[in-house]
């Protein structure tokens, strides 16, 4: 019988390095979590690492009870409920074309598509362009410019290029047209490659502050992302809550919110949903990764 050698130090050892990394990689979102679920003026006395020390929803009251700070989380949603749900439909349909060998000037369309992935005008015509579009100052502007990704495209244009042709000759023998191939066909085996883009395209939309930055000058137009960087580098937190709430002045509250415990509740508010979510889709995200870069 052939003696199996011990392993040694190294699989505890990476053990441990991976665990360190971890905590490393969470503790600060349990830190932020913590400082937003504890009462303002007492987060102030420091000391609070892994739990909150005086348990408190204000912040997360004040933050929901401002029209502001609520008008821009519903302008997040709206642009990616929209953005995802038409750039995915747009990709699939784009994605299908490309993937049939009978589209006139194929290799064309693909080079097309091709090419901005690494070559761009700059921001300067770029913004020229939204402005001449009407498209600056204008909520289109979260969803018209990104509905079409190259990237996405070759990834889903990958995936439908590997299915058998065995199942489009066979439905073309029973009469059905190119866009009954893509319903009844392309669209539903490609449930693994539509979830990665939806996940790609989702995120994308609710983490974007760039667009908002740019091209958007009213705050009432901002997205969620783009109102919490601006107040994250200034002190403009005062202006979105009632000032009574802070020291001094608001300390016959029971629960006294404070500008620091403010951002705090919106960075969970903000990152939250995309940690939720992302753990029910990740099984497709590899799969369907895995699936349209390889297969092809």
């Amino acid at each position: 019988m052939r003696k199996v050698k011990p392993a040694g130090w190294f699989p505890l050892l990476n053990g441990l390095f991976l665990i360190l990394f971890s905590f490393l990689c969470v503790y600060p979102f349990v830190y932020v979590l913590a400082l937003s679920f504890n009462e303002g003026l007492d987060a102030q006395r420091g000391g609070i690492f892994f739990y909150p020390r005086v348990f408190s929803l204000e912040n997360y009251v004040t933050i929901f009870k401002n029209p502001d700070l609520v008008n821009s989380y519903w302008i997040t949603i709206y642009r990616v409920v929209v953005g995802t749900v038409v750039s995915l439909g747009l990709t699939a349909v784009t994605s299908f074309a490309l993937s049939r060998d009978t589209l006139p000037f194929r290799r064309t369309f693909n080079w097309i598509i091709f090419i901005p992935m690494y070559f761009s005008g700059g921001l300067i015509p770029y913004y020229i362009v939204l402005n001449n579009l009407g498209l600056t100052n204008n909520l289109l502007v979260y969803v018209v410019p990104l509905l079409m990704s190259s990237f996405n495209i070759i990834l889903m244009r990958t995936f439908m290029k590997s299915l058998p042709e065995s199942l489009f000759e066979s439905a073309r023998l029973d009469g059905a047209s190119e866009f009954q191939l893509f319903r009844r066909i392309a669209f539903p085996l490609s449930g693994p490659v539509l979830a990665t883009i939806a996940l790609f395209t989702a995120v994308m939309h609710w983490n974007d502050w760039y667009t908002g930055m740019v091209f958007v000058f009213e705050k009432t137009l901002w997205p969620a992302s783009t109102l919490l960087l601006n107040i994250l580098r200034s002190s403009e937190i005062a202006n979105y809550v009632n000032p009574k709430m802070f020291m001094g002045a608001g300390l016959a509250r029971k629960h006294v919110v404070t500008p620091e415990s403010l951002k705090m509740a919106m960075l969970i508010t903000t990152t939250a949903p995309v940690l939720v979510i992302y753990p029910f889709l990740q099984r497709y995200f590899v799969k369907g990764v895995m699936i349209g870069s390889l297969k092809g």
